[in-house]
This record gives C-alpha cells, structure tokens and sequence, in this order.
C-alpha cells in the first residue's frame, strides 16, 4: 500500500513522488526528501504511481524501472502522455547503468537517470537540477526532522 507523507518543511510546495516496489527504497528516499524538506508521497507500483499523479499532481517523479504489473517504462510513457503532467520532470532510477536502459529511459520521456544504490547526494541532486530555487534553503538542513 502507498504511504502518504507531508514534510512539516514542505520546502515551497514542492510535491515529490517515489514509486518503488521496494519497501526499503522508498523508505531511504523519502526520508531524505523529508529530511531536505519536501513534501513527499510514494507508491510501490506503476499503477498505483498513475493514480497518485492524477490526485496529487507531483511537481517531480522518481521511477522504478523494474516493477510489477507496469514496469516504469510503461508508467513514464503514460503519465508524459497525460498533457497537465507533460513537463513534470521523471528520473528513474535502476540497478541497471547500460547505455541501452538510460537510452530506453529517455526515449519514455524521462529527463534524468539515477543507478541504484543511490546516495543522498544523488537523489537531492536531482531534485536541485530541476528546481535549483529549492538548493539553498536546504543548505545546513542535515539531520532536520
């Protein structure tokens, strides 16, 4: 089941959505995220990824590119498809770092690529890359709840 979760920082607005089929994942993700102050939401599938885009309209996705039911391939082609969320930024994130994945990613539609494991630094980095407003008000953040 997806967890909802709202920063008490909720760093100007900023709705972040994980969608993993690992428990452990989304867990470090949005623990760091909460932690820099974004409102975060997470989902473990695709499917469920497509209903939380619709309801919560995230303003930046990271996507699992290897889950049941609908793979993050498939969820990127049809949540780009959808036009309101066209230009919302999607990194996916995979184990696999082959020319080939990365190239599959961006031929979805996503923007970016990150290999798991990721570090704090990774994903954060990601984050600041489409919304560099959001870097310096977490500058010194660390270990915020």
């Amino acid at each position: 089941m997806a967890t909802e979760q709202n920063s008490s920082g909720d760093k100007a607005g900023l709705r972040v959505l994980v969608v993993d089929d690992s428990a452990t994942v989304r867990a470090n993700a949005e623990k760091i995220l909460k932690r820099a102050g974004y409102e975060v939401r997470s989902a473990n599938d695709g499917f469920e990824a497509l209903a939380f885009v619709a309801e919560y309209r995230p303003d930046l996705i990271f996507l699992d590119v290897m889950m049941p039911r609908l793979t993050g391939y498939e969820a990127c082609q049809l949540i780009k498809r959808n036009a309101a969320m066209k230009q919302t930024p999607i990194v996916m994130f995979s184990s696999k770092d082959g020319i080939f994945d990365i190239a599959r990613g961006r031929i979805c539609g996503a923007e970016d690529y990150i290999t798991k494991p990721f570090s704090e630094d990774d994903l954060l980095g990601a984050v600041r890359k489409y919304y560099p407003e959001t870097a310096e008000s977490s500058l010194g953040r660390e270990g915020a709840p």
